[in-house]
């Protein structure tokens, strides 16, 4: 009895752990193309960005206050994996202190020799692949060069103007800094979206306040190796919403690592390539936290990198 006993325990541990496992995006899968929006399609969830919207959330606006929501960008910031940010000052034609012109001129030029992901930053739906097929069924080895990508580009990209709601985290888990694993359920985003008494709206750009930002130069080596963030079940929940972007102040904006398996980044696979949904990452969204601002104007107008697929930003809330 003992021995049958032992043999269904581990029989169901397999089990339990062969559906943990289970992959959620399937590489060979191609039924989430061509997109609902077209299939020449290469802006995505941004469609859904009208004349009404905008003029909708213009109405956030009560008190004319505006807040930055980029963190400052230097050598020191740390940045995924490979991504590096230098900048230097040079003063062309003024060497052993030379001026230019009767009237002595003198300038200062600097040259930034950086990687596009790091800091604050807009991901655009060309930057995540599935099995090297991109937002919309586009394929790397069909517009992907290595001066930039010819379609999906973050030129392509319009201003995005709509309403934002910030989700505090912090507060829902009472810590500080919300524990790097942590998955946000949609029982979890439903419960902080009633304590805040807000809805989440078709057009929206949805962000989440979880504290990282404090382990910037505290403890970089855990900011980068796990994050909290949202998992597979939000991920649908939100994109059947009808948001346009997602994001917060990390660095994936999604739960990581995986704690389902070995997945890398599977809800950037989906939101991105899959939904045309839009990334936003290290979003320092703590003033507004700060002040109980829970829904306002978001106003991005990002560098148009030609075949860019990410680029830094610093949005602006206006409420």
């Amino acid at each position: 009895m003992k021995k049958i006993i032992i043999a269904a325990v581990v029989l169901l541990s397999g089990v339990l752990h062969a559906q943990n496992t289970k992959l959620s995006i399937a590489p060979n899968d191609h039924s989430w193309y061509p997109s609902v929006y077209g299939a020449n399609d290469e802006i995505g969830a941004v469609n859904l960005l009208t004349p009404e919207t905008v003029m909708q959330s213009l109405k956030l606006v009560k008190q004319g206050k505006t807040v930055a929501l980029a963190v400052p960008i230097d050598k020191h910031l740390p940045a995924f994996r490979h991504r590096s940010f230098n900048l230097y000052n040079i003063q062309p034609g003024e060497q052993g202190g030379q001026t230019l012109g009767p009237n002595k001129f003198s300038f200062n030029d600097e040259l930034v020799t950086a990687w596009t992901g790091v800091g604050t930053q807009l991901n655009g739906i060309g930057h995540i692949g599935i099995n090297n097929v991109y937002y919309n069924g586009n394929k790397a080895q069909d517009f992907v060069t290595v001066e930039g990508v010819k379609k999906l580009g973050i030129e392509k990209v319009p201003p995005i103007v709509t309403r934002a709601v910030v989700l505090d985290m912090v507060a829902y888990y009472n810590k500080a800094i919300v524990p790097g694993g942590t998955e946000f359920t949609v029982a979890d985003i439903q419960a902080v979206l009633k304590k805040q008494n807000i809805e989440i709206k078709k057009g929206d750009v949805v962000l989440f306040n979880t504290g990282w930002l404090e382990l910037i130069s505290n403890d970089n080596k855990q900011f980068l190796e796990v994050e909290p963030g949202i998992g597979m079940e939000a991920a649908k929940w939100l994109a059947d919403k009808g948001i346009v972007a997602f994001g917060g102040d990390t660095w994936a904006s999604e739960v990581y690592p995986n704690p389902y398996g070995s997945e890398e980044f599977p809800i950037n696979q989906y939101m991105l390539a899959k939904r045309g949904i839009y990334n936003l990452e290290l979003i320092d969204t703590r003033p507004l936290v700060k002040e109980k601002v829970w829904e306002f104007l978001f106003v991005l107008g990002q560098p148009l990198y030609v075949g860019s697929t990410q680029v830094n930003i610093n949005p602006v809330a206006i409420y």
